[in-house]
């Protein structure tokens, strides 16, 4: 299955939150290659969090190359691969924030890549999934730490 959320989504656990979930929509994503959604509802306990607005945005956009790179061939003499590309895909939220009251709303960027080696995708896929799986598991166990630190600036 493709990257497509919808409805409500869970969100990692961050102190001073209560089970908090965001509703998706679908938007049009600024690339060809993406797909973006905007936040249109908070669900739990979220005490000043707003939803999307042409001022104080809130999306998420996915993208995917906007060329796919293919694994070379090995060198017939050593049998490796000299040079292997990378496919780099994108992970993208942004929130407004308010920098200081009275002021206008500045976007909160949130940037995820991952590049894969071209080919490990059919070679290692397991070891691709694990990869994920343990990225996405750090950030939603540690999204209340890692919102410590950076109000904070203690790791």
């Amino acid at each position: 299955m493709s990257y497509n959320p919808s409805g409500a989504i869970t969100g990692a656990a961050v102190t001073g939150f209560t089970a908090p979930t965001y509703t998706v929509t679908a938007d049009i994503a600024p690339d060809n290659n993406g797909k973006q959604h905007a936040i249109t509802t908070l669900g739990g306990t979220q005490a000043g969090v707003a939803v999307h607005s042409v001022a104080q945005p809130f999306t998420c956009t996915f993208s995917r190359p906007r060329v796919f790179k293919a694994l070379g061939k090995p060198n017939p003499t050593t049998g490796l691969v000299k040079d292997v590309p990378m496919n780099t895909y994108k992970l993208l939220t942004r929130k407004g924030v308010l920098p200081l009251a009275g002021q206008p709303y500045v976007n909160l960027i949130i940037r995820t890549e991952i590049s894969v080696p071209a080919g490990a995708d059919i070679a290692d896929a397991a070891n691709v999934k694990a990869a994920l799986s343990a990225h996405g598991g750090i950030i939603a166990n540690q999204s209340s730490g890692i919102g410590d630190t950076i109000l904070s600036g203690i790791v």
